[in-house]
């Protein structure tokens, strides 16, 4: 079951990447299939500096939330930018790499969640 605060996080992530204009946006809800975290967000940025400019505000928003990332990776080449925020992880690509690894068919066990309904 999600907690309340996976939700809000999730949902505050999902505004940031909408407020930079971030594409493709995918939420994937992982409890029954995983104990990494309950969400998994997937989106798209058109170039290195759209995908830094994602995961920049993804950070501050859910820092200032109260849930700095634990972790970072994959920043300076903004091909992939994972972001560990505990129970939920954000993944900023680009379109390039999005296609290459399409997390969306390896976590097709999870639950896709229609983004409206966090809110």
């Amino acid at each position: 079951m999600v907690s309340e605060k996976s939700k809000n996080l999730a949902r505050l992530a999902v505004e940031a990447l909408e407020d930079k204009k971030g594409e493709d946006i995918k939420v994937i809800d992982i409890t029954e299939v995983s104990v990494l975290a309950d969400y998994f967000i997937i989106a798209s940025g058109m170039n290195k500096n759209q995908v830094q400019a994602l995961a920049d505000n993804v950070e501050e928003t859910l820092s200032k939330a109260g849930s700095p990332s634990r972790q970072v990776e994959g920043y300076q080449t903004a091909n992939w930018v994972l972001m560990d925020f505990g129970d939920v992880i954000v993944h900023v690509f680009d379109s390039e790499n999005r296609i290459f690894y399409d997390l969306e068919r390896i976590w097709r066990d999870g639950r896709l969640v229609d983004v409206s309904s966090l809110c």
